[in-house]
């Protein structure tokens, strides 16, 4: 059986698995030679170029296991047929810890005090502080989860949002009425046409004054334009690993917007992360070539 795979350390961990042959592609490489024969399909980190094409010549596929939760760019173009499994849970440590610092760093004015460091100013004054704030999570899954583990501690309300109400979590119906009482809105929903330009101008608006937009989902997600406008007017401030465009054009007016801390979409990408991914695609292998029930198969839109 031919898998390809992201990376040699992906190669590494399932090219001892019987009658397997692994062939390493990494998308910035040609494609290559007999993608009719690849049965099982890891991708790389960043979607390939001409991702239709590539699947189209991809008669033999099965099963295509992402290293990403996001399934965004496959879905459209999934072929018949094929399993699409995502990698749901091993990103949530990098991604629930980077969301805690940024939302920190934000509210105690990191960035503005590393700036000073750099002209060699000593700027007292006093800052915003996470003790006390309430925390909405929007898109509680186990990312969201990791989330309110790491916020454990740092004495705060914490208030959870999914697509879907159940005990102990709100339905995305009733976030126009939660926003208001937030100090904190994290971002961690998937991309889907229901979630594209949610974080609208009337979204940012219904937020309170002073309160941070955490956008550690996907860039998308978020109005641009009505976000730049919401940081010059100054009411909001935000903290950013998503962009939309992405990567961030070096002139785009994001990047001066007052209040703002950009990181580019580095949440997930951490030895951790590696770490997991490489143990969730050996076990998924192994389930896949014993025909057992795999892990994440993504059903429907999401």
């Amino acid at each position: 059986m031919k898998i390809w795979v992201p990376s040699k350390a992906a190669a590494d961990v399932l090219c001892d698995l019987p009658e397997v042959e692994c062939v390493v592609y990494d998308g910035t490489e040609p494609v290559p030679e007999g993608a009719h024969e690849a049965e099982v399909w890891i991708p790389p980190l960043m979607p390939v170029a001409d991702l239709p094409a590539l699947l189209g010549r991809m008669t033999g596929l099965r099963l295509l296991q992402t290293v990403t939760a996001g399934v965004d760019a496959y879905l459209p173009h999934l072929p018949e047929g094929v399993t699409l499994c995502n990698a749901r849970g091993v990103h949530d440590a990098g991604t629930a810890e980077w969301a805690v610092g940024a939302m920190i760093a934000v509210l105690r004015e990191f960035p503005g005090f590393a700036r000073a460091q750099a002209r060699g100013e000593w700027t007292y004054h006093h800052t915003g502080v996470l003790a006390d704030s309430t925390v909405l999570i929007v898109g509680y899954g186990s990312i969201g989860e990791a989330l309110e583990r790491r916020l454990d501690g740092f004495e705060v309300d914490v208030v959870r949002v999914a697509r879907t109400a159940r005990p102990g979590v709100h339905g995305l119906d009733e976030l126009p009425g939660l926003l208001p009482g937030a100090d904190v809105v994290v971002l961690l929903v998937p991309s889907t046409p229901e979630t594209t330009g949610m974080v609208d101008a009337g979204f940012l608006a219904a937020m309170k004054d002073g309160a941070v937009l955490v956008n550690a989902a996907r860039g998308p997600v978020v109005d641009t334009g009505a976000l730049v406008a919401a940081l010059n007017g100054g009411r909001i401030l935000a903290a950013l690993d998503v962009t939309d465009p992405e990567p961030l054009p070096p002139d785009h007016p994001l990047w001066t917007a007052p209040g703002v801390f950009v990181t580019p979409h580095v949440a997930g990408s951490s030895p951790a992360s590696v770490r997991r991914t490489l143990k969730l695609l050996r076990s998924q292998l192994l389930r896949y070539l014993a025909g057992e029930p795999l892990k994440n198969v993504i059903t429907g839109s999401y």
